[in-house]
């Protein structure tokens, strides 16, 4: 119903740095979150040293959510927050709710009550947080104070691991998966020093995709009751990709025909599906081939609700407002810097996206690769040799 971004883009591999650009409009190494939070343990035993980065979303940052209130909206948050601890909350962040955020990135205590989540009281035995997460939201749309527009940032801590099976649909994916592969051993292949996972087979991940697009569904429909669907923006986008790349063992998906996963600066870690729904702009089954990234929320948010932008706060995101409505924007040049350590296998490195040509650099292994996406989604043809003059130029603009 909405615009298919085949370019949309995690500014971080992993998710809180992700999550810091989408609120604040800036890239990840501006605000200093480069990792997820707190990291990895162990971190100063590594080869290379690790960067002095935060713990937590920096309270003089203005956030999305900070600037839309100011201009009379009621925000409301609800799920995975993962950009700090006590005190730096949602609600210490500009949400006038919070539901079930903290500082964990996967859900404490499991998916299903009796849970560990601090800002999440369960109802009863055996509740299932995505659901009670969309119930809230649900909620908060029927009972919201109706002078007043609103920001509703639903953020599922699906499909985080631990994997667990969404009980009321993992025997459709297991029959399934049954009859598609027949009990064949799930295919892998070598990433460096890791493993990544060659076809999609996880009945238990299958299932909680589905859980997802049951209660996305839901909100949708309830939108549609409410009479809201003609004036509200629907976003779906996620904060990086599917874990398929682990150290010693294959992750629990795959990102095929898209290289390794999250935690890893190929496509299969950045690359996500993105639709944008904006009613009077965007037009329904229209496809977009042209990159955005997670920093360019917070000015078409504003653009889209006729508020001045505020390019001293989103400085590194662009109106992506032109594109929605299915016109020309210029020519960009994305950068991913992650500097760290992480346990799908990676390595330090930084990368760079401009007109088509991809180029990665590897700390750790002090060695640089070279891919043209347009010709070469998959980034098997690493063209650093072939390309010298190009490569050399990208791998200046990364070191800039």
């Amino acid at each position: 119903s909405g615009m298919k971004f085949t370019q949309g883009y995690a500014a971080g591999s992993i998710c809180s740095p992700t999550r810091a650009s989408i609120l604040t409009g800036r890239h990840p190494v501006r605000v200093n979150i480069t990792d997820w939070i707190p990291g990895q343990p162990n971190r100063n035993t590594n080869q290379l040293l690790h960067p002095d980065d935060r713990f937590e979303l920096p309270l003089e940052e203005v956030t999305l959510a900070e600037t839309l209130k100011t201009h009379g909206y009621e925000t409301f948050f609800a799920g995975k927050w993962h950009l700090g601890d006590k005190g730096h909350w949602p609600t210490d962040q500009g949400f006038d709710h919070n539901i079930g955020g903290n500082s964990k990135g996967s859900p404490p205590g499991g998916y299903y009550s009796p849970w560990k989540n601090p800002t999440l009281q369960a109802k009863h035995e055996g509740e299932y947080v995505t659901e009670r997460l969309t119930e809230e939201s649900l909620s908060f749309l029927e009972n919201r104070n109706k002078e007043q527009p609103f920001l509703l940032y639903l953020s599922y801590y699906n499909v985080h691991t631990p994997i667990q099976p969404y009980k009321k649909r993992i025997d459709h994916f297991e029959e399934k998966s049954k009859k598609l592969f027949q009990q064949t051993p799930t295919p892998t292949e070598k990433e460096h020093e890791g493993v990544s996972r060659s076809r999609q087979d996880n009945s238990a991940l299958a299932s909680m995709v589905s859980a997802v697009d049951v209660s996305v569904g839901a909100l949708l429909e309830k939108l549609d009751e409410l009479e809201l669907t003609d004036e509200t923006v629907v976003v779906f986008f996620s904060d990086n990709g599917g874990l398929c790349t682990l150290s010693g063992r294959a992750g629990p998906t795959s990102n095929k025909p898209l290289r390794a996963g999250k935690g890893w600066l190929y496509e299969g870690g950045v690359r996500e599906p993105t639709i944008i729904r904006a009613p009077g702009v965007t037009k329904a089954g229209s496809i977009c081939n042209k990159p955005i990234v997670s920093m360019d929320f917070f000015p078409t948010f504003l653009e889209l609700a006729a508020l001045p932008s505020r390019p001293d706060l989103h400085v590194d995101g662009k109106s992506i407002v032109r594109l929605l409505g299915g016109n020309a924007m210029g020519p960009r040049t994305l950068y991913w810097h992650y500097p760290h350590y992480h346990g799908s296998a990676w390595k330090p490195g930084a990368s760079i996206l401009e007109k088509g040509w991809k180029l990665i650099e590897f700390y750790h292994y002090d060695k640089f690769e070279l891919y043209h996406l347009g010709s070469d989604l998959s980034e098997q043809n690493n063209l650093a040799e072939a390309k010298p003059e190009r490569a050399a130029r990208l791998l200046s603009l990364i070191h800039i």
